[in-house]
């Protein structure tokens, strides 16, 4: 399956997750997670606060993937967005955050990840797009999300989770790196 069709799913994924019998069950809720409902460390990415901020997050993904697309297999881009929600969902489990929706978490993870593959093929912008990718996350811890951003999505930005995807896409690529290593060796 192509990079561009497996896209398009995630994104009907995700606007299937904002329907209102769907959302309520999908979120990022602590008490919800605390009684087992694990799955909403995984699923509270994929839903969003309000539909602007699904298509916001929409367009991300999709640029995203544009930009990175030599590195990328339908599979493998399944396993990112899988393993660094999971790493987003366990991390703010451990934050004092109560509620959690959207995919920009994921979306600073794989622009990590991506900045990643640029720098081992040498691409000469690979550096400069992880020191930004990571710059953005630190400032956002000091001053906060983008005013803008929350009146739009109706919500405060939840810039830990953007820290975290970054920090998960990072532990990502160092994993790949590892792997590679390990069966190189062998």
């Amino acid at each position: 399956m192509s990079i561009r069709i497996f896209v398009f799913i995630i994104i009907g994924i995700m606007a299937v997750a904002q329907l209102p019998s769907l959302q309520p069950l999908l979120v990022w809720q602590r008490p919800d997670i605390a009684h087992g409902e694990i799955w909403r460390l995984v699923s509270g990415n994929l839903t969003h606060t309000n539909w602007p901020h699904m298509i916001m997050n929409s367009l991300g993904l999709a640029i995203i993937t544009f930009i990175f697309r030599r590195y990328l297999t339908s599979t493998h881009l399944a396993l990112l967005i899988l393993s660094i929600s999971g790493f987003i969902g366990v991390t703010l489990w451990l934050s004092p955050m109560g509620w959690y929706a959207g995919l920009s978490g994921v979306l600073h993870g794989l622009f990590a990840w991506g900045a990643i593959q640029d720098v081992k093929a040498k691409d000469k912008f690979g550096w400069v797009l992880l020191v930004a990718v990571i710059g953005k996350a630190l400032w956002e811890q000091v001053s906060g999300g983008s005013a803008s951003s929350a009146e739009l999505i109706g919500a405060r930005v939840a810039v830990e989770a953007h820290l975290a995807g970054v920090l998960g896409g990072l532990l990502f690529a160092a994993a790949e790196l590892i792997k590679k290593k390990i069966a190189i060796e062998n």
